[in-house]
């Protein structure tokens, strides 16, 4: 009886060791700090015809925009908006104009 304990206990280590490694962590692929856009959002973004505004400021994902800059907001997606900022698209917060991605 004890070697057959002793027979299931080593089964159930080395099962449990096979399983473990058999397991699968996955992460977010998206590099720390960028958002992945639904596609429609992009698609709407890049076909409207909004005119440029000059801004000084750093144009890169987590800077703010100022109040002064006028942010569109996207239909039927809420917390996606947009404007152009010398001649570069970029998609922002509406309420807090934060930058979430800058379009190429």
């Amino acid at each position: 009886m004890r070697k057959t304990m002793l027979a299931a206990a080593t089964i159930l280590t080395i099962s449990s060791a096979a399983f473990a490694q058999s397991t699968v962590i996955v992460t977010d692929p998206a590099p720390t700090g960028s958002v992945v856009l639904p596609g429609e959002v992009r698609t709407y973004v890049m076909e409207q015809n909004t005119p440029s505004v000059v801004y000084d400021g750093d144009i890169a994902v987590g800077a703010t925009l100022p109040d002064t800059v006028e942010v569109h907001t996207v239909p039927d997606m809420d917390g996606y908006g947009y404007t152009v900022v010398n001649e570069r698209r970029v998609i922002v917060e509406p309420k807090t104009h934060r930058i979430i991605q800058v379009l190429e």
